[in-house]
């Protein structure tokens, strides 16, 4: 199976999630589509001063937070970052005590609500190329950019 397929399978839920600034740091937007058995769920929703990172990692733990009971989950998302974060970064900076070579782990906030909420699920993260042509990362990316409009609009 090619990274920018659904997983398949009544059981199921595939979850694409977006976020993103601009500027970065600045105003942000993130988004979530969760689709199972043909019911289409769209979340999204913005902050004021926040960066890329943060939207990513928020787009994931508001899509796990929607789901209402323990089920296999496929999440599909753009950023290698919240990818590579959950399934080869974590298990580091919690054996170092949330730190880095170079430091403290930037948004452990966010990492140890992620980390709490994936623990409840069986999760497959597949890494999904942005900006090319996957439907409902596509749809993630505009709703998190009307998210953040938002956001920058009630600046103003």
């Amino acid at each position: 199976m090619t990274s920018t397929e659904k997983t398949t399978g009544d059981d199921i839920v595939n979850i694409y999630t977006d976020g993103g600034c601009d500027p970065n740091p600045g105003a942000g937007g993130w988004a979530a589509i969760l689709l199972y058995k043909g019911h289409v769920k769209e979340l999204s929703g913005g902050e004021a001063d926040t960066t890329n990172n943060r939207m990513e990692l928020i787009a994931a733990i508001r899509a796990l937070e929607a789901l209402t009971r323990r089920c296999r989950v496929c999440i599909h998302t753009d950023s290698q970052y919240l990818q590579r974060g959950i399934t080869e970064w974590l298990p580091g900076w919690k054996r170092r005590h949330w730190m880095r070579k170079s430091g403290a782990v930037k948004n452990e906030d966010l990492w140890r609500r992620l980390d709490a909420l994936a623990a409840k699920f069986d999760i497959t993260w597949r890494w999904v190329p942005g900006h090319a042509g996957v439907e409902y990362n596509e749809r993630c990316d505009v709703l998190a950019r009307e998210a953040r409009d938002r956001h920058k609009s009630a600046l103003r």
